[in-house]
């Protein structure tokens, strides 16, 4: 694609892992695409998240349990689920949202909405990953919701026959049997919940540039800009990016975090916010766990990958433009410690958005105003799990064809 004023088949917003997996998808389906990044690619949540293709992930982030205790949590700067104070003031219209999804029917059909996309995202990851050269960064050897009582695994029942009528693969274990999986957790009382289906990414950022790799090969091309305003005209839709012009008959926005001004501008108001998530990584030969472990009670993940121990995690709501909180990555570096004693100092830290919707359901597919803005963002935490889900939706959407899944659920026009 060059920067003239040619009008292109499709531009993609957004060069994380669901943009070039959209953009992959449909350069290999006989379009010519364009993927436009403001960044470096796949450095945003597509980099920092838990390595976790999570097929087990079906419960949004609002449910009775945290509406039960949503200002203790909100107002604790040190819980799982909080709030940068600053941001109070401006989250209140999206924390109202927040809180009508989290009572038990809007949580259970947003629940149910979730299982139907994650169903088959497995599958997709295999085929996609044998397709652009990426098997070997893909582990499947399950993923450990650790309970650190007795208390929190008899109360973690009901969450778990729940997945089960969702159809998601679980077991509980004991915690002898936890100490087979994983010795490294011998001091748990509480044992854990076994996702055996669930698959590590042992390299996330590896895993994106494949895509990338492969999409460019396949006749795609990669520009670097920032694009702030999209304008429909009668026969394109009109991007700019500062000097730059870009025209393209579809747009896809597929910008994460960033994507809610642009949707803004396309006819939709997406009651769209921002995680900022962190990470801590650690430099080792010999990790010592082998498969991604989450303590449930600290919302935070243990992720073996190659040559390093990540430790991500944790929701705080605050915005695009705040500085990182260091309280945030000395409670993760506090937490891991507890579990892993003769850990060094860190070798590197992250913070990172992810896009987060009230209902916890992704946006995809046409915008409001018609199907020549497509959406695919707000996928919160599992942007790495849904990215082929997303691809094909949004490539049987350019191809004029019905997609498999009844996407009303993701609609932009569901606020």
């Amino acid at each position: 694609m060059s920067e003239k004023n040619d009008i292109q088949d499709i531009v993609v917003i957004g060069g994380g892992v669901v943009g070039l997996t959209t953009a992959f998808a449909l350069q290999t389906a006989g379009k010519n695409v364009c993927v436009v990044e403001r960044g470096a690619l796949g450095m945003g949540a597509s980099y920092g998240n838990a390595g976790t293709i999570a097929d087990y992930a079906v419960a949004p982030v609002g449910t009775p349990d945290v509406l039960k205790n949503i200002f203790s949590l909100l107002l604790d700067q040190k819980s799982p689920l909080t709030i940068r104070p600053a941001a109070l003031l401006s989250l209140t219209p999206w924390l109202l949202r927040f809180a009508r999804q989290s009572l038990p029917n809007a949580s259970a059909n947003n629940a149910v909405a979730i299982a139907a996309l994650v169903a088959s995202s497995l599958q997709e990851w295999k085929e996609l990953a044998a397709r652009v050269g990426a098997t070997p960064l893909l582990r499947q050897n399950g993923c450990l919701y650790l309970y650190e009582s007795d208390a929190s695994f008899a109360k973690a029942r009901a969450d778990i026959e729940n997945r089960r009528r969702l159809g998601i693969a679980v077991e509980l274990i004991s915690p002898s049997e936890l100490i087979k999986l994983e010795p490294a957790f011998s001091l748990s009382q509480g044992g854990a919940a076994y996702f055996p289906k669930a698959t590590s990414v042992l390299d996330p950022l590896a895993l994106v540039l494949e895509i990338a790799r492969a999409f460019q090969e396949a006749g795609g091309r990669v520009l670097a800009h920032d694009i702030t305003h999209l304008t429909r005209k009668k026969d394109h839709v009109m991007l700019r990016a500062g000097l730059v012009t870009l025209r393209a008959k579809t747009v896809i926005i597929t910008a994460g975090a960033h994507s809610k001004d642009l949707a803004r501008q396309a006819g939709d108001r997406i009651p769209l916010e921002t995680e900022r998530g962190y990470h801590l990584e650690w430099d080792m030969q010999n990790v010592p766990i082998s498969r991604p472990t989450c303590p449930t009670a600290r919302g935070f993940y243990f992720s073996p990958m190659q040559g390093r121990l990540r430790v991500a995690g944790t929701v705080e709501l605050g915005g695009l433009t705040a500085a990182a909180s260091p309280h945030r990555l000395e409670a993760l570096e506090k937490a891991a410690r507890q579990f892993f004693p003769d850990l060094p100092k860190a070798n590197r830290s992250w913070m990172g958005f992810r896009p987060s919707i009230p209902d916890s359901r992704p946006v995809i597919g046409p915008s409001s105003q018609g199907a020549d803005v497509l959406y695919g963002f707000g996928h919160g935490h599992i942007g790495l799990t849904l990215a082929p889900i997303t691809a094909n939706i949004l490539r049987d959407l350019c191809l004029g064809r019905s997609p498999s899944l009844d996407i009303a659920p993701y609609s932009a026009q569901r606020f």
